[in-house]
């Protein structure tokens, strides 16, 4: 079998389940809307289910809910009426997923769900199915056909049961005011926590900074550069940040010749340098440091004066990059 047809297998995957969920884009209405507010105004969890590959859509809808400020657990149709009902409440909403509305597993568990007085939402392929009549709310999750050849295997139809799920996870998380440092309380470890929580102040240089008076010579200015990672920070008498000399300064200056040395700092200094602010996320401003090729940045309060200086090799050594 020659790569191009193989690779043309795999386009023709991705081109039908990009265009279910086009279809599914389109018809998202009132009903999206009712289940986002439903979940949204109930005080218990959600609880997701669905059998075969439908709940493992599931599980990572639950997952995703979870930590975006949903509580959410999976239950699974068969266990339940083994004793897994005991997590379930008269508060919860129940999110139901099936392709075909019609498994009895499903049906059976929104039986007993019903019983509890849950709320429940159906994900389904099939809007008149029993599924989607016996449900509060049903949204339509239905395709044309699966991307597999035999129209058998479980593709575009999970594809279109995860992105529904996607879709009310951020919906919620929005309309629940659920920011990124409540994110960060979900995410405490990896790279991911530090990136959402740290703050600039917390990495850098307090004590003994590389500080100038504009009157100073290029001189002091070299002395400071080299002494001090390659950044020296002119400051007025209120302690504000009146300019920045770098190494890259210092380099085009002697490039052009001439006697340095004793010529002011306050010619040579970059006068609207880049600044981080006391507490700016130390994530923000390593993006800002790399987006402008900086190596290090002064950090200034509320005042407009200099509480620190942060350098880049900081920054990556705290994991915020």
């Amino acid at each position: 079998m020659a790569d191009r047809e193989i690779i043309e297998r795999g386009k023709r995957v991705i081109r039908m389940e990009r265009e279910a969920l086009d279809g599914i884009e389109e018809r998202l209405g009132a009903e999206f809307a009712r289940a986002v507010r439903l979940i949204a105004e109930s005080s218990g969890r959600v609880i997701v289910a669905g059998v075969g590959k439908s709940g493992l859509i599931g599980r990572k809808i639950a997952a995703t809910l979870t930590s975006t400020g949903t509580p959410a657990a999976f239950l699974h149709p068969v266990d339940s009426v083994h004793g897994d009902l005991g997590i379930v409440g008269p508060h919860d909403v129940a999110i139901l997923i099936s392709k075909s509305g019609e498994s009895d597993e499903l049906l059976a568990l929104l039986a007993h769900l019903k019983g509890f007085g849950v709320r429940s939402i159906a994900v389904t392929g099939r809007t008149e199915s029993a599924l989607a009549r016996n449900c509060d709310v049903a949204l339509d999750a239905v395709v044309r056909e699966e991307a597999c050849p035999h129209d058998l295997a479980p593709t575009t139809s999970t594809t279109a049961a995860l992105v529904i799920g996607d879709a009310l996870a951020v919906a919620l998380l929005q309309e629940k005011g659920f920011n990124r440092e409540d994110f960060a309380r979900l995410h405490p470890g990896g790279a991911l926590g530090r990136q959402l929580v740290v703050r600039v102040e917390e990495i850098m240089l307090q004590t003994d900074l590389p500080v100038l008076r504009d009157s100073d010579s290029m001189r002091e200015a070299i002395v400071m550069i080299a002494r001090r990672r390659g950044i020296a920070v002119v400051v007025g008498g209120d302690g504000s940040v009146a300019g920045v000399l770098t190494a890259g300064d210092l380099s085009r200056m002697i490039e052009r010749g001439g006697d340095i040395l004793p010529v002011p700092v306050r010619t040579v200094m970059t006068t609207t340098p880049k600044i981080a602010r006391v507490g700016e996320l130390a994530s923000a401003v390593a993006y800002r440091m790399e987006q402008h090729g900086i190596m290090a940045i002064p950090v200034v309060d509320d005042h407009d004066r200099l509480s620190g200086v942060v350098h880049l090799h900081d920054l990556m050594r705290a994991r915020v990059i």
